[in-house]
């Protein structure tokens, strides 16, 4: 598989978090092997790791609030676990305690409605931060027992989650159903929590439902941007990601995955490489205005992050010329 050009790419990073998750998750590799142990030693150390922890405070953040776009520790914290930070890592686990201080407060829970009998709550929010605490090894915390409780309480009869508080609207978001999939999939691996493995399985099978990308109603094309890939997708949505989380819960060889996976390896590059081919949802470090970004995860030409989890996901669904 290292014959692979886009493998020996990745292989090739400065970052050793890239090299750590292409040796193990693409090559192979034995995570104690010399070679995956120095890579995934170097981690803390990395740029964007080092990027993402830079002006880091006593009180776990980052001098903002901790959802801000893309500063807060919030969405650092997303980063950083997709960068393989290791569990227990202290300045990521200090910068958790200030994310669940954020989502379990009675200022957060008092925006949560019910209307015709439908939680309408931004679920992906406590999705991604169920996910980040899971993998920081933290899911003892009462108030991630929190976050699942409120997950499991919201889930929507189709099996997903929406915020939209508008009366009439029963079909669930797929922005805000990916990241609560996420993260009781991995609360479920962590804990052997059965209601939490059981909702995860209904959220997975909405997407399923939909073959990632389709109207339940028409068939056709949901959105045209959610066939276009994106780093970091953020709360956004798209097929790429998509197929990520579905494979973190053994979907992604799902027969109804597949026009998404051909979609993927459509855009596969002459090298062997992807592009972010869809919106850019975030400015590079330095910029003036709203959502600057920690770190610059690359504006043009192959993208590292992209092609990593598109070579995953492949990888994932036992497709060849991975």
């Amino acid at each position: 598989m290292t014959g692979s050009d886009g493998v020996g790419w990745l292989l090739a990073s400065k970052d050793p978090s890239v090299r750590y998750l292409t040796l193990t998750q693409l090559v192979g590799e034995s995570p104690r092997s010399r070679t995956a142990r120095a890579a995934r030693d170097g981690i803390s150390a990395g740029p964007r790791v080092r990027a993402l922890l830079q002006g880091q405070r006593g009180d776990g953040g980052f001098g903002v609030h901790p959802y801000r776009k893309w500063t807060g520790a919030f969405w650092r914290l997303v980063s950083l676990v997709e960068l393989a930070i290791p569990p227990g890592h202290p300045p990521a686990v200090a910068a958790a305690g200030q994310v669940l201080a954020w989502l379990t407060s009675p200022e957060r829970r008092r925006t949560i409605q019910v209307v015709d009998g439908l939680v309408r709550q931004h679920a992906t929010q406590e999705g991604y931060g169920l996910a980040v605490c899971c993998r920081l090894g933290i899911v003892r915390d009462v108030r991630v027992g929190a976050l699942v409780d409120s997950l499991l309480g919201a889930q929507w009869p189709d099996g997903g989650w929406n915020c939209d508080p508008r009366r009439g609207v029963t079909h669930s978001s797929f922005h805000e159903s990916i990241g609560p999939l996420w993260g009781l999939a991995e609360y479920a691996r962590a804990t052997g929590n059965e209601a939490a493995a059981e909702s995860a399985e209904r959220a997975a099978e909405l997407f399923l439902a939909h073959q990632l990308f389709r109207s339940h109603r028409t068939g056709r094309v949901a959105h045209e941007e959610w066939l276009r890939l994106h780093y970091p997708p953020y709360w956004h949505y798209d097929v790429l990601h998509g197929l990520l989380v579905l494979s973190r819960c053994g979907k992604a060889s799902d027969p109804r995955a597949v026009g998404a996976l051909d979609l993927i390896e459509a855009k596969r590059g002459k090298e062997g490489r992807w592009r972010a081919d869809g919106r850019r949802y975030w400015r590079p470090p330095g910029s003036q205005g709203s959502n600057v970004e920690a770190v610059d995860w690359g504006r043009s030409g192959p993208n590292e992050m992209v092609t990593l989890n598109a070579l995953r996901v492949l990888r994932a669904a036992a497709r060849p010329r991975v």
